[in-house]
């Protein structure tokens, strides 16, 4: 199959066609960009997945949805325009190199979606002439859900031909892509898990003060909902200062006080109460700072 893009650009703004897409995995993150491929006018072509029954059953469920071919890494070749892969970090690399067996890539793109890892993982397929990139959406993916990818930042670095073609395909999604170099990618990643991963550890980890506090544990999500949704409200409205309340605003060093000490039976809640106190204390509006730090050891 000849590329649909060559001379990616004209071919673009003459004629509005869009390149035809492969999606590689069909675990949360490849079901999600499928869908909402489909949604926004692409054609998914393709769905590549392991040789494993369990990976074949995923890929060819989501090939159904999508009206695509449901293929097999290693054995099938990929003839899409565009290959999008969307597997675990470890083996972006190694995948490249598998689809790098199969045929040229000459005028072809490929994409990966780590958020730490830059476009170097496909420098198998860069070889062989593709033009690559990798293309991060700012969002969390989980089983139960399909969230809109609507105003979701998508952090682009690679070779300016794919970083062209993948500020497009974000845009076609409702997406807002931005570029990023390289060099921040870890730091880049480091920022949406504490955004989404580290932000969930940390709801547990309020479970546990709730159950030292006598709350029942088939009720703690329930009754922390309210607080949470305002919280989140005031930080998207507000900012940080409009949206901190409590203790540590107010001064009061013998709350904190009171607090570590009901704490020390269970350390490693304490541990994360001192480094998220401390850190409030010093990015945060807070009167008696010192008095703070000092309750904070």
């Amino acid at each position: 199959m000849a590329p649909i893009y060559a001379g990616i650009l004209p071919t673009m703004r003459r004629t509005a066609v869009r390149p035809t897409i492969a999606i590689i995995g069909a675990g949360n993150l490849g079901t999600a960009l499928a869908l909402s491929l489909q949604s926004a006018g692409y054609r998914v072509s393709e769905i590549f997945s392991l040789a494993r029954q369990s990976s074949r059953r995923r890929a060819q469920s989501l090939a159904r949805r999508v009206r695509a071919r449901a293929m097999v890494l290693g054995s099938d070749v990929c003839a899409a325009d565009v290959v999008w892969l969307c597997v675990p970090d470890r083996e972006i690399s190694a995948c490249a190199t598998v689809l790098a067996r199969a045929h040229s890539w000459k005028n072809r793109i490929a994409l990966h979606s780590s958020g730490a890892l830059s476009s170097d993982e496909l420098a198998a397929l860069r070889k062989r002439g593709a033009s690559v990139a990798s293309v991060h959406p700012l969002m969390t993916f989980v089983r139960a859900e399909l969230p809109s990818l609507a105003r979701v930042p998508f952090a682009i670095e690679g070779d300016a031909r794919a970083v062209r073609i993948s500020n497009r395909i974000a845009r076609d999604l409702g997406g807002l892509p931005f570029n990023v170099s390289k060099g921040k990618k870890a730091a880049y990643h480091a920022w949406g898990f504490f955004a989404s991963p580290l932000f969930t550890a940390l709801l547990v980890t309020t479970e546990q003060v709730a159950k030292k506090a006598g709350i029942p544990a088939t009720r703690t999500r329930e009754m922390m909902l309210p607080i949470l949704r305002q919280t989140l409200a005031n930080y998207g409205k507000h900012g940080p200062d409009g949206a901190f309340s409590g203790p540590i605003l107010r001064g009061d060093a013998q709350i904190l006080t009171k607090h570590l000490q009901n704490l020390r039976s269970i350390p490693e809640v304490r541990n994360v109460y001192l480094a998220l106190a401390r850190s409030a204390v010093r990015h945060l509006s807070a009167r008696n700072k010192r008095q703070l730090l000092k309750a904070l050891g």
